[in-house]
């Protein structure tokens, strides 16, 4: 598989929140603000990384027979890691990220990337699944948690000091000035309709280009015909 298919699979063809629907427990639950999606999708994204790189590494020397329960120990360990990370750099966005960090453990898209690629394919092809996989995951977390944030709160960046710092407040924008809330984009049902939404979104841009590549095609040939 080339560079090029890996990048187009994780970012878009293949998108792990978007497509396969997976690691939707803390796609739903943490995307209350675009600040909380960002640090929620860089930890994942890191352990992506860090779990494909080894996986692959040690691919030709674990038995088959066992190699579920060492990619779940190897992703364990990867997230204990950088759940005390974050704990010690981090600490209040570890009070907002709460559960969900250690959690990661259990994200289908973590061990399925291990399990389908890193497994079968060499360091250099893992880590760049690995990452592009991770900020595909990201993109959704921010898109969502955007969204969600700009609905219920009539902001973006609100509590960006979690991540960059009381240096970086001045990102906080306020977009809706006197703005009273809406109450459903920042409770469960939101963020379902949210990403019912980014789906839709997707399917439709998926939809129009497949529509149009014919007529591009066609008229390429139409060309070439012309061409003395």
């Amino acid at each position: 598989m080339s560079y090029q298919t890996i990048i187009y699979e994780g970012l878009w063809k293949n998108n792990a929140g978007l497509v396969q629907l997976l690691g939707l427990c803390p796609l739903l639950a943490v995307t209350g603000t675009l600040v909380n999606g960002l640090g929620l999708g860089i930890a994942t994204t890191l352990i992506l990384i860090s779990s494909n790189v080894t996986v692959s590494l040690i691919r030709n020397v674990v038995p088959n027979e066992v190699r579920l329960p060492i990619y779940v120990l190897i992703i364990a360990s990867f997230v204990t890691a950088i759940e005390m990370l974050i704990k010690a750099f981090y600490y209040d966005l570890y009070l907002v990220l709460g559960i969900f960090i250690p959690l990661i453990v259990t994200n289908c898209a973590v061990i399925g990337r291990a399990e389908a690629f890193a497994s079968k394919n060499s360091v250099d092809r893992a880590f760049v699944d690995g990452l592009m996989m991770g900020l595909g995951f990201t993109l959704v977390l921010v898109a969502l948690g955007g969204f969600r944030e700009l609905l219920g709160y009539g902001t973006l960046f609100s509590q960006v000091e979690l991540m960059f710092g009381e240096g970086a407040k001045w990102m906080e924008v306020q977009v809706f000035e006197n703005y009273r809330g809406f109450l459903l984009a920042i409770l469960s049902p939101g963020a379902f309709f949210g990403l019912g939404l980014l789906v839709a979104l997707k399917n439709w841009i998926d939809r129009s280009v497949s529509e149009k590549k014919p007529q591009f095609v066609l008229k390429q040939e139409a060309d070439n015909l012309a061409t003395p």
